[in-house]
């Protein structure tokens, strides 16, 4: 299952770059070239929202692997242990 899901993946990223049309590519900023169609950002202030999302996005992304990682949730009442203990006793 693994190696198939690696081969799609791969498969799908070689795919993508070739999807962008000719008349795409004239339009496209230079690090956006053959990846998408449309104009692509079209001032500053679209390159702040894009810049503002990504941060977002990565922060969001090292918290929530952080917490899953190491939760640090040891209080006897909290909601996961009476699922586990729930899960255990039975």
């Amino acid at each position: 299952m693994t190696k198939k899901l690696i081969f799609l993946v791969t498969l799908m990223m070689s795919v993508f770059p070739s999807m962008a049309c000719e008349v795409c590519q004239v339009n496209q900023p230079k690090m956006l070239k053959n990846i998408t169609h449309g104009t692509g950002p079209q001032g500053n202030t679209d390159m702040i929202i894009i810049w503002s999302a990504a941060v977002i996005v990565t922060i969001t992304l090292i918290y929530s692997i952080k917490y899953l990682v190491n939760p640090k949730e040891n209080k006897e009442g909290h909601i996961k242990n009476s699922v586990i203990n729930h899960f255990q006793n039975d």
